[in-house]
């Protein structure tokens, strides 16, 4: 029997960030907010090491992956991390460092939100 808890995820360091909340983009015309918050989410995606590893936290089993598990798409560790922070502060995930490895998640209401905008009602 293990001791182990989990400890509750990190808050991002800009809470507004977290969640992209826009509406669809047949619906009506962004506001100055909308655009700037989607077009940081969308930047942040923009780059392919980001989104291979967007999708590989996404796509690992369990929700959420360790950064040893996700590090080889072909860019050094440093590299990896930079990326890694680089999607933090753009609210597309969170991180919890448990002992000396930190494992990432994709933030709950990134995908849908993401799926929001892009559906046309």
């Amino acid at each position: 029997m293990s001791n182990a808890k989990l400890l509750p995820l990190l808050e991002t360091d800009a809470p507004e960030l977290v969640v992209p909340c826009c509406p669809p983009l047949t619906e009506r015309t962004f506001t100055a907010e909308e655009a700037e918050r989607t077009a940081r989410m969308f930047k942040a995606l923009g780059d392919p090491v980001r989104l291979r590893l967007f999708s590989a936290v996404a796509s690992h089993e369990g929700g959420e992956a360790c950064v040893c598990d996700i590090s080889d798409v072909g860019v050094s560790q440093p590299t990896v991390s930079h990326h890694l922070k680089k999607l933090k502060e753009a609210g597309l995930l969170t991180s919890e460092r448990r002992g000396t490895w930190v494992y990432y998640r994709v933030e709950p209401s990134v995908v849908a939100a993401m799926a929001q905008l892009l559906t046309a009602r």
